[in-house]
């Protein structure tokens, strides 16, 4: 299979194999988002956007962390300075909600592959990808309580993928929770071996990416624009969508190479 790279030194690295484009995080064991992280990485997202060999997007951050949130350190720093804190603050936090915007409106199938903590902000990286494949030692956490805070911009996405009291117990609690619950929450799609996470996220991965992607992209944006919508304005919003599904070249071409030969 065909294959190229794209790197960014230390905090992203791309690669990208047979249409499927597989982001690492990197900035240290931790893969903490510091500003000059999620600036990178929402750049890349925008690359992967416009990338038409680019058909499914895999996240992962290797090792025992998956991503612990946002750079503590970092933030810190700049908070001390009483007249530019609050203006960092506001910088930081506006770049993430737009990097997180992008991955979860991208226009193909996100893919969160975790195999240890995602915490904080890394928890909003795994709730807004579309899917998440996790090993048994993942776990999961909004600890902001716990340390003086609150965790009110990651329970934005978190609460897009559980119910109103599992994500009352992960931000009122703090307490980092298995793989089983976060599965059971609605956050994780599959556990998998710990040996076999990195194999089965792209078996799915690379056979995801051989469908058709017009479908694909038009029917992800349908999907979030009605989900909360009243039904009747949900099936108004939608019909047009399936409408132009079976109107697309590419699914017309398949089905006409998959006909029966007279």
């Amino acid at each position: 299979a065909a294959m190229n790279q794209m790197q960014t030194p230390d905090l992203v690295t791309c690669d990208v194999t047979e249409g499927v484009a597989t982001l690492a995080l990197g900035g240290g064991v931790a893969h903490a988002l510091s500003l000059g992280m999620i600036r990178t990485l929402h750049a890349t997202l925008d690359d992967l956007a416009a990338d038409d060999t680019v058909r499914v997007v895999v996240l992962s951050g290797p090792g025992h962390i998956f991503c612990a949130g946002h750079d503590l350190k970092e933030i810190a720093r700049h908070r001390a300075d009483d007249d530019q804190g609050h203006a960092y603050l506001t910088e930081l936090f506006e770049a993430c909600a737009g990097m997180m915007i992008a991955l979860a409106t991208l226009p193909k199938p996100t893919l969160a592959m975790v195999d240890g903590i995602a915490m904080a902000a890394g928890l909003q990286l795994v709730a807004s990808c579309d899917l998440a494949f996790a090993s048994p030692r993942a776990t999961v956490c909004l600890p902001g309580v716990t340390n003086g805070g609150f965790c009110t911009t990651p329970a934005v996405a978190v609460s897009r993928n559980v119910g109103p009291k599992h994500l009352m117990e992960l931000t009122l609690t703090g307490t980092p929770m298995t793989a089983d619950w976060a599965q059971a929450a609605g956050l994780f799609n599959r556990i998998c071996p710990g040996d076999t996470l990195t194999a089965e996220t792209r078996t799915f991965a690379t056979a995801l990416a051989t469908r058709n992607p017009g479908p694909i992209s038009k029917g992800k944006t349908a999907l979030q624009a009605h989900r909360d919508l009243p039904l009747r304005d949900a099936y108004a919003l939608a019909t047009p969508v399936m409408i132009d599904h079976f109107m697309d070249p590419g699914r017309l071409a398949s089905e006409a190479a998959k006909a029966p030969k007279a």
